[in-house]
């Protein structure tokens, strides 16, 4: 299970906070209550802060809304079970011609790695 957030969905919760502070201000100072509002100013600023924070350091296509090109290509990624067979037959076929299969098993992450363009620590 993947338990991180999205840039986006952690940005959504930002930007309500940040219309949270804003409306705190509001309604504290229509009580008269110089201390809420204050709280108020500070939890939006962080929240501005916070805004500005995610905007420049995530890349924006990791904020863009998605498309329906997006859905597709993501209801169309997924495991071939065929080919996913073939990769553990060519596997086992490797293993008992004596190859070591820790070394045969990373040697298929980093190929996975490689086409997928993703970066992920080397290993020796």
């Amino acid at each position: 299970m993947n338990s991180r957030l999205s840039p986006r969905l952690i940005r959504r919760i930002v930007w309500l906070v940040f219309v949270a502070g804003i409306a705190g201000m509001i309604v504290a100072s229509i009580k008269d209550s110089n201390g809420g509002a204050i709280t108020a100013g500070m939890v939006t600023a962080v929240a501005a802060l916070g805004l500005i924070l995610i905007t420049s350091v995530v890349p924006p296509e990791a904020l863009a809304r998605p498309t329906e090109d997006d859905a597709e290509v993501t209801a169309h990624v997924g495991v071939d079970q065929q080919v996913a067979a073939d990769v553990e037959a060519r596997i086992s076929e490797l293993v008992e011609a004596g190859a070591d299969e820790e070394q045969v098993r990373r040697l298929v992450r980093r190929a996975v790695d490689l086409g997928a363009g993703t970066r992920s620590p080397s290993t020796p």
